[in-house]
């Protein structure tokens, strides 16, 4: 049974831009297919301004007059992906925080952690899958680090990950506008984020929390994934809104099955399990725990 996830409010459709060309019924459905393919996104009817606006800066870069054109290319003339790989930067959405839905990073830091540590667990891995431009993932290192008991050794990763290539490289830059991390703790920022030398307005990662990313590329919507680890956490919020409930269903059970037993999954907060045969239990508003060992709970 698919799992059924209410909707939630996205940014407005910017405004197409004067001379933008008109998008067809027949181009519309196209670019649905393609874009869906690419990235798993079902794009409603409400999104054909987006599209049109977004997607009009390729047509103009290859001096394309019709979004026909652009499709022909996409599927006849892109052998490498590259152009594949802009479409999917074009139509994603990278809207993201710092500590965004701060319950999920308390949650992790006093409930999850200290649970870990009392199974005597030292091997810790996590996933941001849907880190977008990398917020999610420095929240959750600034957490594992500021959270985890000092003098004893640990061996904890985070893997995150996006489809999106141009957020991937803003993530992995670690540099961001002091605006951007209004809402990161005093004491977060002063341990964890330096000023950018000769530039006032912006703070970099410091190398602490570097250390414990590891940012790819990857289409969660094309399996199976390129990882062979399972993680004991994994945070994938407000990123299956996008899709239909199909691709939500098999991602999910996707997720599920990367988790260690006793794993944790983290939602978005207009996401839930409801509908969604997948035998985890609700332990948290939007975060629910795989079944742990035999003997264990």
């Amino acid at each position: 049974m698919s799992p059924v996830l209410r909707p939630t409010r996205l940014p407005a459709v910017e405004p197409a831009p004067f001379g933008t060309v008109a998008l067809t019924d027949r181009e519309f459905a196209r670019l649905r297919t393609l874009v869906r393919a690419e990235t798993g996104i079902a794009l409603r009817e409400s999104k054909r301004a987006l599209v049109c606006a977004r997607l009009g800066r390729r047509l103009r870069h290859y001096g394309y007059s019709t979004f026909e054109e652009y499709c022909d290319h996409l599927q006849e003339r892109d052998p490498a992906g590259e152009e594949r790989r802009r479409l999917a930067n074009a139509i994603t959405t990278t809207k993201t925080d710092f500590y965004r839905e701060q319950h999920h990073f308390d949650f992790l830091r006093d409930t999850v952690l200290p649970a870990l540590v009392r199974a005597g667990v030292e091997r810790l891995r996590l996933w941001s899958a849907g880190c977008s431009t990398g917020e999610e993932a420095y929240s959750l290192a600034a957490t594992l680090l500021d959270g985890l008991p000092r003098g004893r050794p640990w061996d904890a990763r985070i893997l995150a990950c996006d489809v999106n290539g141009d957020a991937l490289a803003t993530a992995e830059a670690g540099i961001y506008a002091r605006e951007l991390v209004a809402k990161v703790p005093a004491v977060v920022l002063k341990r964890h984020f330096t000023p950018v030398p000769g530039e006032p307005s912006l703070v970099s990662v410091n190398a602490a929390l570097r250390e414990l990313i590891a940012f790819r590329r990857i289409n969660l919507c094309q399996q199976p994934w390129p990882i062979r680890t399972k993680f004991d956490v994994i945070f994938c919020r407000n990123v299956m809104i996008y899709f239909d409930r199909a691709t939500q269903s098999t991602l999910l059970q996707a997720l599920v099955a990367q988790l260690v037993p006793g794993g944790y999954l983290f939602l978005g907060h207009s996401e839930s399990l409801l509908g969604a045969e997948m035998r985890l239990t609700y332990v948290a508003r939007t975060v629910y725990q795989k079944p742990p060992p035999t003997g264990q709970g």
